[in-house]
């Protein structure tokens, strides 16, 4: 498994990066967008479309709603961010009152409109982001610190809660996280705060405000893994699918993204601006 993994990341990872950094415009966007429609075919599934037709026509969805966007310019709007961060608060809520509020979102039709409200943000924040990105500095620091962001919380967390990790987050969803894992995702978190605010020159004011939206962005990434684990957990799943060998499904690598876009887009304009 271990080899696996490996490779898949050796195959993947270098040129994922490459073309995530590198494209823009049309090209970036269709890039992402079919990262995200993978991770739509897989949410299907997560939501009880077990048919190849039906999770072939719910992924069809949400490729025409990301064109729709652009095609009605909702796509450089900031509103769709604030629906993805009040979607995740709820979110968070039933995550952490597993199974009790279950009833809520048991729904296929449920599952399949949450599925939209998640994704299409993203897609629409990785645009944004990039513009900003590229329109501020000539070179995407603020997408590379986003991921790091999330590559950091997660290092972090785990180490954290291996050495401290007796109260468990959410143990009927995903019983190996703890709070202190939380804990140390944020203190991690912090510390690349501290490095961009050295690297881009903040002030204090800028720097505390940096600090905040790192911290929602990390908490915000947490709630998405653990929603992915919760949905996984309702239909029986390990993996979201078997797509990377050895790492499981496109939802599996990217459900900390999805959550974690929309909210640094949403902010970061009060930074750059």
């Amino acid at each position: 498994m271990l080899k696996q993994r490996f490779l898949t990341a050796l195959a993947i990872g270098p040129l994922s990066l490459v073309l995530l950094f590198t494209l823009t415009g049309l090209p970036f966007a269709m890039f992402v967008g079919f990262v995200i429609l993978l991770g739509a075919w897989e949410w299907a599934n997560l939501s009880g479309l077990e048919s190849p037709g039906g999770r072939f026509v719910y992924t069809l969805a949400i490729g025409a709603g990301m064109v729709a966007t652009c095609l009605t310019d909702i796509v450089h709007q900031n509103w769709p961010m604030w629906v993805a961060l009040a979607t995740w608060i709820v979110c968070c809520g039933w995550v952490l009152t597993y199974p009790a509020t279950g009833r809520m979102w048991h729904s296929r039709v449920v599952r399949l409109v949450l599925g939209g409200l998640i994704m299409l943000p993203s897609w629409m924040g990785l645009q944004q982001l990039r513009e900003i990105a590229t329109g501020s500095s000539g070179f995407a620091w603020w997408l590379l610190y986003v991921l790091f962001i999330i590559w950091g919380a997660d290092i972090s967390a785990y180490f954290a809660g291996k050495a401290f990790g007796k109260r468990k987050l959410a143990p009927r969803v995903s019983p190996g996280k703890s709070w202190a894992g939380v804990y140390g995702a944020l203190a991690g978190t912090a510390v690349l705060s501290f490095l961009m605010d050295a690297i881009q020159g903040f002030d204090l004011r800028q720097a505390m405000v940096l600090l905040g939206v790192t911290w929602l962005v990390t908490l915000t990434s947490v709630v998405g893994d653990l929603f992915e684990s919760m949905l996984k957990r309702y239909r029986g799943l390990k993996d979201s699918s078997q797509l990377l060998p050895g790492h499981g499904g496109m939802l599996d690598r990217i459900d900390s993204l999805l959550a974690a876009i929309p909210v640094f887009a949403l902010f970061l304009p009060f930074l750059v601006h």
